[in-house]
């Protein structure tokens, strides 16, 4: 391939979603081709849909659009949840060429280039982040009652432990000082094993990885409350690199809400696990995802998930209003929630949402924290965030991406805290 070939990919969605994309990156480079950089055009452009909310498909098809218009003559290859989903739709959008299905993602450019050599489907590098995203399970057997995933990631299957150290041995020594471990539903997690073999779980693999030297930093990413069972949160708790603070999906504060969602907890359990590991540190951390206008959602229903919010005090939430999704059990629910009903409970719940993750961050003003720091210009403003999750900008201070600094944190903002460099 000559070098002056040029490749876009463009990342809908999840961090399953900004893994595989990554795995594409590091295949393309590999072949000779190198990413497009801001306006320049592309031979090729890849984009990875994402298909969980109507908002999404959205911003999937403006993408498709706008690479087509950007880079005319180029090969347009779109995959992922959407494209699964919607095959012919996203065949018939102007100036697409392939359209990949989930099942054959990891070998996209391998369909591309069926005459080229193409290396294995793994990441060597997460451009443009600090913390390295490592897919180590695909697919959802829950079915939830609102959720297009198990319908368009298929059964849930975990890859082997062999392969996902090898891969983060290799992006430890690419630089990387924190992992994340994800999937589709990583608490499913079963370390792939062969006939006779025992299954390695979620709590076995994250010691493993712990123990790797020179990582920094390890998490797990979005998890069920049911799925922190006590072998779990002793590896986390107790682990030399693993990091206080989870993201736990709440969802709903509503027992109602949550059987007819057909999740697989109470909101006795989500509370019982907070509880059980904010006691054992005090300065864990949670962030979660919550739905809001889910049909039949009454406003007794809404407290339940506030009073949680106020017990929790979370320091993020992902909020998401109801979206219908054809083939899921939840789209032909009665009593959906009206439009105008649906935005004032976003709005109740996302200044909810502020106050709490001010007061929380406020709580740390004066302690000292480790920073791992994502962004930085030079002696004008930096970014990152503490070991538990809270972000930190840093002003006037000698500061590169990558660095892992301690620093006095001496102010609250509205948005993150300030820190001091300790010297």
């Amino acid at each position: 391939m000559q070098n002056q070939k040029k490749f876009k990919v463009v990342t809908l969605g999840c961090r399953t979603n900004q893994y595989e994309s990554q795995a594409y990156s590091d295949q393309l480079s590999a072949l000779g081709y190198t990413p497009a950089q801001g306006e320049e055009e592309a031979e090729l452009c890849i984009v990875n849909t994402c298909t969980v909310t109507e908002s999404a498909d959205s911003s999937s098809r403006h993408q498709i659009r706008l690479l087509a218009r950007q880079n005319p003559g180029a090969r347009i290859v779109v995959t992922g949840c959407l494209a699964e989903r919607k095959p012919k739709e996203m065949a018939d959008l102007p100036g697409v060429d392939f359209v990949v299905p989930n099942r054959e993602k990891e070998k996209l450019v391998n369909l591309v280039f069926p005459e080229e050599e193409v290396g294995e489907f793994s990441i060597k590098h997460f451009e443009a982040h600090t913390r390295a995203f490592v897919k180590v399970q695909d697919g959802c057997d829950s079915y939830c009652t609102y959720c297009i995933l198990p319908y368009v990631r298929g059964r849930s299957r975990s890859r082997r432990l062999g392969e996902i150290l090898e891969e983060i041995r290799v992006l430890i020594r690419n630089g990387f000082k924190e992992i994340v471990l994800t999937g589709i539903n990583v608490g499913d997690f079963d370390g792939a094993p062969q006939e006779g073999e025992a299954p390695v779980r979620l709590a076995d693999l994250v010691r493993a990885v712990d123990a790797l030297e020179g990582l920094k930093r390890l998490r797990v990413s979005s998890i069920d409350p049911d799925e922190v069972d006590d072998d779990l949160a002793d590896a986390i708790l107790n682990g030399k690199t693993t990091c206080p603070s989870m993201h736990i999906v709440l969802q709903s504060g509503s027992n109602v809400i949550l059987k007819r969602m057909n999740r697989k907890y109470t909101r006795e359990i989500f509370i019982d696990t907070f509880e059980k590991l904010k006691k054992a540190r005090s300065d864990f951390s949670f962030t979660t995802d919550i739905i809001v206008g889910f049909p039949g959602e009454s406003q007794r229903d809404f407290e339940d998930t506030l009073e949680i919010m106020d017990k929790v005090r979370f320091a993020k939430v992902h909020m998401f209003p109801f979206s219908v999704r054809e083939r899921t059990r939840a789209a032909l629910y009665p009593n959906k929630i009206p439009p105008e009903l649906i935005q004032e409970r976003k709005q109740r719940l996302l200044r909810l949402t502020e106050q709490h993750a001010f007061e929380l961050r406020k709580s740390y003003v004066g302690q000292k924290r480790s920073v791992l720091f994502e962004r930085a210009e030079n002696r004008t403003l930096s970014s990152g965030h503490t070991d538990n999750f809270l972000p930190v900008i840093v002003e006037g201070e000698s500061v590169q991406a990558n660095d892992l600094l301690d620093v006095v944190l001496i102010e609250n903002r509205e948005d993150a805290l300030v820190g001091k460099l300790l010297t």
